[in-house]
């Protein structure tokens, strides 16, 4: 099979269920930039961390396929003529995102407490962790706008909320176990 199909060469693509849209359509925009943050976090797995986030971070990454393909499929297509959902694929759940805050809680645990912001760096991989962050931010302000033309499953939104809360907490365990330091944002007074 090739990976070129020359479809999209007067700038449309198509959606789940066959609609063409333009290359920049919010869904497109939506999904595209979940894919972007799929790739970062592909990235931070790369690095020499703990396996366990390797582990859950590998489940992050399936799930984000999961939340690409809801925003892919076109929802006036999404339920086939014979009733059942074009997408015979598990949904985000509710235990996936709670997957996520225990994961946040088991870090909080070992982390001091944030009396102010702090500056995204100190070593690499913290970096990277920022960044994916700030992608994961994106993604959920684009699904939102595009939730408010064409609503979609909640908990897939609500899934991306909490990842980057999650990526916020990971940046800040990876600085403990990776001794960086971690530097406090003290706006100055005049």
């Amino acid at each position: 099979m090739k990976i070129y199909t020359k479809t999209g060469d007067n700038g449309t693509t198509a959606l789940f269920g066959g609609t063409r849209v333009p290359k920049h359509h919010i869904r497109i925009e939506s999904y595209g930039t979940v894919d972007e943050l799929n790739s970062h976090l592909g990235l931070i797995r790369d690095q020499d961390i703990n396996e366990d986030y390797k582990e859950l971070l590998t489940e992050i990454q399936h799930k984000l396929f999961t939340v690409g393909a809801i925003l892919a499929t076109d929802p006036e297509k999404a339920v086939l003529k014979n009733g059942k959902d074009r997408l015979n694929i598990e949904k985000i759940s509710i235990k996936d995102i709670e997957r996520l805050e225990l994961a946040m809680d088991s870090m909080n645990e070992a982390l001091p407490e944030m009396t102010h912001f702090v500056l995204p760096g100190g070593h690499q991989t913290v970096s990277f962790c920022h960044i994916a962050r700030c992608v994961c931010r994106r993604a959920e302000r684009l699904a939102t706008a595009l939730n408010d033309l064409e609503p979609f499953e909640a908990n897939a939104l609500k899934y991306l909320n909490r990842l980057s809360d999650y990526l916020f907490v990971l940046a800040r365990k990876l600085s403990l176990d990776l001794q960086a330091n971690e530097i406090k944002w003290i706006p100055e007074k005049y």
